[in-house]
């Protein structure tokens, strides 16, 4: 599967009440989740993030509580991947089940910038930073792990 867009930056140790604050965890709306992503740490985000946009964070990126609200007001807000040098175990699964693709690369995180155009190819493990004109590799996907996000979640991908 590949995805293509605009990145928007954040640093080492986002965690899940960075993404979504827990006030707003009284609802599983993911369109309001959408419209408070990430405020804690970029009060603008909901209104500069734009489909497919890609987002890439430092080491640790969704620390802190196991709730799939994070991941999915990353998803809702149009995000079409993330790529951080590491992920919160939790957070990594979480973002699978709900049909959100995360890329491990700890070459690419610290390389590419905000504004940058990136292409990912989870296939074949490729992503290719647009703007600069490099190349980086990770681990591709899977197939079991490509056809739950081609299916939008785990919960889609087991249904009969």
């Amino acid at each position: 599967m590949k995805y293509k867009g605009k990145v928007h930056k954040f640093g080492a140790n986002i965690n899940t009440d960075d993404i979504v604050p827990a006030k707003y965890l009284y609802t599983k709306n993911p369109l309001e989740l959408a419209q408070h992503c990430l405020e804690h740490v970029d009060k603008d985000f909901s209104k500069k993030v734009k489909v497919d946009d890609i987002i890439v964070g430092g080491r640790n990126f969704g620390c802190g509580s196991s709730r799939e609200h994070a991941p999915i007001a990353i998803k809702a807000a149009g995000v079409s991947c993330v790529i951080a040098e590491t992920f919160a175990r939790i957070f990594y699964r979480n973002s699978i089940n709900i049909g959100l693709p995360i890329i491990e690369s700890s070459e690419a995180a610290k390389d590419i910038k905000s504004g940058d155009i990136v292409e990912v190819d989870t296939h074949k493990g490729i992503i290719k930073n647009i703007s600069k004109k490099k190349v980086y590799k990770f681990e591709a996907y899977a197939p079991f792990i490509e056809k739950i996000i081609k299916k939008g979640g785990l919960l889609n991908y087991v249904k009969l």
